[in-house]
């Protein structure tokens, strides 16, 4: 693992610095957090800037309409604009970080340039349709049906913890067009229409009081054989194409954002007097260590991905399972720091812990991130 950066990264870096400083005083005022549509607005013009100076897809291919930048040129780039404070792609990940890397490594030509285009330039947002409510962890056990009839697909099931459903354009859903076969090879990959009739979006309110997910139940619903990315029945393969994206880099600047928090975190310690109990000391410590030690796995994962041609590995779910579980630890300490004044829910670490409590599930529960270091790092038999 090589952790220096070349003459031209650090040129890269330093033009992305600029063109920063110019840019985040242009943006208007944030919009209420419960505020969808305005959030999304905010987002897709934000996004429109990126796209205008270039650094839209920046790690996409050239051929799917990005930069053709190198994982290491992408990990600056999510490393600098949240140093910056830049905003983050909000409304519109699902597109840029999931659908629309899938899209441009398994899609057609004609997929491609009807579907990319859109999400760089921030017109159409994109959701998530994996997780089902009878599932539980085990993707596999997806059982929304899509029956083939004619040139369409007619789908009929129900999806949950569907990320910005109810200001999406777009969906990437799974659904099961062989009932017949093993779990894993019955399930294919759609683009759904999310103004197609037939389709109910029920918004779900999380424990921090947000409502960026929500259940989607689809009735009949009839989707284009031509929104098939991939082989009927070749999903999963597909499926997993989507979350090796997300586990990859998905989460990094989340750990600059948490080093920022720990550093302030030692400031208020100092400030409070809870610096001189030494276990919070020790503590504090611990976690300085443990985010180091993830931006080293970071570099080390982003390395592998420039030597494997830029799609993430399996590493990622190291770093995902580790990260969950450090990010928990960081505001559960902050709550230790704080005292009394973590209950006040207007304060944001008050928000970022609740919120925590949902990285053990997000993006692959914890107990499936194991299953996959075991079996396809260690080479652990299968359990049963």
């Amino acid at each position: 693992m090589d952790l220096t950066y070349t003459e031209e990264e650090e040129a890269f870096r330093a033009g992305l610095r600029a063109w920063l400083s110019r840019a985040l005083p242009q943006l208007p005022p944030k919009p209420d957090p419960l505020d969808w549509p305005g959030r999304r607005a905010y987002d897709t013009a934000w996004q429109r800037m990126l796209y205008d100076a270039g650094y839209a897809g920046l790690h996409w291919p050239e051929v799917a309409g990005g930069r053709g930048a190198t994982p290491t040129q992408h990990l600056i780039y999510l490393e600098e604009t949240e140093k910056a404070g830049a905003p983050y792609v909000g409304a519109n990940f699902v597109g840029l970080l999931h659908a629309g890397p899938t899209i441009a490594a398994e899609g057609t030509p004609g997929q491609r340039a009807r579907w990319l285009p859109p999400v760089l330039r921030g017109d159409e947002i994109w959701c998530q349709g994996f997780s089902e409510p009878d599932a539980g962890s085990d993707l596999a056990a997806l059982r929304t049906r899509a029956v083939r009839d004619g040139d369409d697909y007619v789908v009929t099931g129900s999806k949950i913890w569907t990320s910005h459903a109810e200001v999406a354009d777009w969906c990437e859903l799974l659904v099961r067009t062989d009932p017949d076969a093993p779990k894993h090879r019955g399930i294919t990959w759609l683009a759904l229409p999310m103004d197609a009739p037939g389709i109910t979006v029920r918004p779900l309110r999380t424990l921090a009081g947000s409502a960026e997910f929500a259940e989607v139940f689809l009735d009949e619903v009839r989707v284009p054989v031509a929104n098939r990315v991939g082989a009927e029945n070749d999903g999963w393969r597909v499926t997993m194409v989507t979350l090796s994206f997300e586990r990859g880099t998905a989460f990094v600047g989340e750990v600059v954002a948490c080093r920022r928090t720990l550093a302030a975190l030692a400031k208020t310690a100092k400030a409070n007097g809870s610096w001189d109990d030494s276990a919070v000391r020790r503590q504090l410590g611990l976690l300085n260590a443990e985010f180091t030690a993830l931006w080293r796995l970071t570099q080390w994962n982003v390395s592998e991905a420039q030597r494997g041609g830029g799609v993430p590995g399996v590493g990622g779910s190291v770093f995902k399972l580790r990260y969950s579980h450090a990010r928990q630890e960081l505001f559960d300490t902050a709550a230790r720091v704080l005292g009394p004044d973590a209950l006040d829910l207007d304060r944001d670490l008050t928000l970022d812990r609740l919120s925590s409590l949902s990285y053990t599930i997000a993006a692959g529960t914890s107990q499936i991130q194991r299953n996959i270091v075991a079996e396809r790092i260690l080479g652990l038999p299968k359990g049963r």
